[in-house]
């Protein structure tokens, strides 16, 4: 069986999960994604009993874009120790708010404690701008330094709208990736269509560095997304992504397997390999079996 990494999930600490309302009232794009109460928040306990029902490897978490770098802090903290106590089999993303001062300390910090990246960085939610990208230099610098990716979400300017689609639109966020060709950046979503504007030669020129995740997949585009993906940029840029507890680990992965068209060697790719070599990840039985 192929081994399974799960590119980009959410998870909480137990005291935000448990005082949901008071944190609404705290950041306002947390009120605006989880002021519905049916709105799902887990922790790292319930992500491992996803892994674990749909037979997933590694799952790398994310925590929330808050625009407070203190509660980027305390997030932070809890994915360093759930990924510790789970082995390894939780990989982390150190969230920052990337145009604050705060926010090279902040991923320098991460990264010491075991942070495979940066992100899920959103311009709405935390208040600064894909298209000037000069506020965010320093932050990328460490990044650039420790050899570490950035996962940003991008949304589609066209299309439905949806609590936290925000305005990060791919017109916007290729000024970024102009601004810095050489770091490696995720873009989450399918990066709000900006795959299918490869097609431009102009386009495909600054984005040789960037890779997609499938995060929310079904919300947004019909399930032939992935061979269309993989077509025109190539199976080594594209990541297999839940947005778990968006969707359902298990029945997502599934339908990944059945339904996308790719082939069992691209399929190793998409699903374990890609993840792997961007965010130099370790499966832990090949840990254990040093």
């Amino acid at each position: 069986m192929i081994p399974v990494v799960d590119a980009h999930v959410h998870i909480f600490p137990p005291d935000i999960v448990r005082s949901r309302a008071a944190y609404c009232e705290r950041d306002r794009w947390f009120g605006l994604l989880y002021g519905n109460p049916r709105a799902r928040l887990v922790t790292a306990e319930e992500l491992a009993n996803s892994m674990e029902e749909a037979g997933i490897n590694i799952s790398i978490a994310a925590g929330f874009p808050w625009a407070d770098s203190g509660l980027c802090a305390y997030h932070n903290d809890y994915l360093a120790e759930a990924s510790r106590a789970s082995g390894g089999r939780i990989a982390w993303l150190a969230t920052v708010v990337p145009h604050h001062r705060s926010a090279p300390a902040e991923a320098v910090r991460s990264f010491a404690a075991g942070a495979c990246g940066i992100g899920e960085l959103n311009a709405d939610a935390q208040g600064f701008d894909w298209s000037e990208p000069d506020q965010l230099t320093e932050m990328v610098e460490v990044c650039r330094a420790a050899g570490r990716p950035i996962m940003a979400h991008v949304s589609e300017p066209l299309g439905h709208d949806y609590p936290g689609k925000g305005t990060a639109w791919p017109q916007r966020f290729v000024r970024f990736l102009e601004r810095f060709p050489e770091i490696v950046v995720v873009a989450a979503h399918w990066g709000g269509g900006l795959p299918f504007y490869e097609l431009m030669p102009e386009v495909a020129a600054v984005t040789r560095n960037l890779v997609y995740d499938s995060a929310a997949s079904t919300y947004l585009y019909r399930f032939s997304v992935f061979r269309v993906v993989v077509d025109l940029v190539g199976v080594e840029r594209v990541l297999f992504a839940s947005d778990f507890p968006v969707l359902k680990q298990g029945r997502f992965l599934e339908r990944v397997r059945r339904e996308s068209g790719l082939t069992e060697q691209e399929l190793v790719l998409v699903l374990s390999e890609n993840a792997r070599r961007v965010y130099r990840l370790t499966l832990p039985s090949e840990r254990d079996a040093r």
